[in-house]
């Protein structure tokens, strides 16, 4: 049985595809840069940051967390020729003012301390959720992350950014 959503997907897949023309398009990211931003869907990254198909790679995750996308951006850097990175939080983001304490509570009480357990044992150590009191300082810790990281070329370009939700503005956070 197909569910709503499935067949929304199908019918503007359908329609997106006929009209297609980026098919020859490189895996090389035309800009040499990558953002980090957050999942929330408030979030059009591709028009709040001036970017179309083959400019960037754009990774997401809860909270916008680089330590989250360090594997990707690492496969980036690496493989794919990027030489700058954004990191860009927004405002009214879930993940500020959470605790580890707060989520493992929650998975426990929904799934079980099984799956907290098996959480824990794919990192090889207490899970963490990476969540962020202060919207500037979790991007500010973000970028020294980075920039201190053995795993990321010294050569690279790190910023922070907050995107506002409410105006759709970037503003650029300085060390």
């Amino acid at each position: 049985m197909t569910t709503t959503n499935e067949a929304h997907l199908i019918r503007s897949n359908r329609k997106f595809a006929k009209c297609f023309d980026d098919g020859d398009l490189s895996h090389l990211p035309a800009k040499k840069y990558a953002i980090v931003t957050c999942m929330d869907c408030r979030i059009d990254a591709y028009s709040a940051f001036g970017i179309t198909p083959g400019d960037a790679h754009v990774i997401r995750n809860a909270g916008g967390s680089a330590r989250d996308a360090l594997r990707s951006l690492v496969i980036s850097q690496q493989l794919l020729q990027t030489t700058e990175v954004f990191i860009i939080k927004h405002t009214h983001c879930g993940m500020q003012g959470l605790t580890n304490d707060a989520v493992n509570a929650t998975v426990v009480k929904n799934l079980g301390p099984e799956a907290l357990a098996e959480l824990d044992a794919v990192h090889c150590n207490k899970f963490d959720w990476l969540p962020f009191a202060d919207l500037k300082q979790g991007i500010k810790d973000d970028v020294a992350f980075l920039k201190s990281s053995r795993a990321i070329s010294r050569s690279v370009h790190v910023s922070g950014w907050i995107y506002d939700v409410e105006t759709g503005k970037v503003n650029r956070v300085e060390k």
